[in-house]
């Protein structure tokens, strides 16, 4: 595999449109995919708001800022990626909308072209299997906000060759940003030890061990973290948390992985953190 110079993003939500200008500001051509016109806006509306905070606080000049808008096409068709050395696919976390594109990516790149899904939850090689590139599969696991976190998770599968780790490792670091490598198993690193001790958070919350605020600031104030769980939780999403909590728990049968009641009644009842206005804490 030759150097990736150019790359397609599938799902321009914030995931999707914050891969595609990472990618667009360590100077990659990016080809930036949505199905409708859209989300597709609202996806070069937040690089276009993005990358004027930068400018703001001094990190890029209006050149660069330029150069890089312009590194980024935006597109409602699958097709234009056809020419992109690497895909990575950002939509929905659904199995079957996800196994549909891959196949379809499958058909219209060049077979040293590589495919990745930036899933946090899902199996890797149940995606792979239905290409004729498994060896060119594999996971990206980018973190939010994309243009700041550092870290990226390079999934590799079964069938994930030693080569396309490479080029993703030398991607990653071309981006700026520090690959670790894991296995394809549900959570990979970070979530594997983050969800359990999110879930725990709420447990202890309703034991009446002590308030949110509390245990908040206990974790913040006594462990260094920048946020403490519950503003954490509301943060990622209570929706995403539980449905990744539901996809460990099914496939490690672990307690620890269990979702409790209340996060369960708090989807249910549509408090989804800071997205819907409502969580832990109130954001109206």
């Amino acid at each position: 595999m030759s150097e990736i110079r150019s790359v397609g993003v599938c799902g321009a939500g914030l995931m999707g449109n914050g891969i595609a200008q990472t990618c667009a500001s360590a100077g990659l051509d990016v080809v930036l995919v949505e199905l409708e016109q859209a989300p597709l806006d609202r996806g070069m509306s937040a690089i276009a708001k993005s990358l004027d905070k930068f400018v703001e606080k001094g990190k890029l000049s209006q050149t660069e800022r330029a150069a890089t808008a312009a590194r980024i096409k935006a597109s409602t068709d699958v097709a234009d990626v056809k020419a992109c050395d690497l895909v990575i696919e950002a939509i929905v976390e659904n199995v079957e909308v996800k196994t549909a594109l891959f196949r379809r990516l499958d058909e219209v790149l060049a077979p040293h072209a590589i495919i990745c899904t930036n899933t946090s939850s899902l199996c890797v090689i149940e995606l792979a299997a239905k290409t004729k590139r498994p060896d060119k599969v594999a996971g990206l696991h980018f973190f939010n906000p994309v243009p700041i976190m550092k870290l990226v998770e390079v999934v590799k599968t079964i069938a994930t060759s030693q080569e396309t780790v490479d080029a993703l490792f030398a991607f990653s670091k071309k981006l700026g940003k520090e690959p670790i490598l894991a296995r394809d198993t549900p959570g990979f690193v970070v979530n594997r030890l983050l969800v359990p001790y999110l879930l725990y958070a709420i447990r202890l919350l309703e034991e009446g061990l002590a308030s949110k605020e509390d245990i908040d600031n206990g974790m913040k104030l006594g462990c260094g973290y920048p946020m403490g769980p519950f503003e954490l939780l509301d943060f990622v999403g209570l929706d995403t948390t539980y449905y990744i909590a539901e996809i460990m728990f099914d496939e490690f049968k672990d307690p620890m992985m269990a979702a409790p009641p209340l996060l369960k009644r708090m989807v249910l009842a549509g408090r989804l953190g800071r997205k819907s206005g409502k969580g832990f804490y109130d954001y109206a």
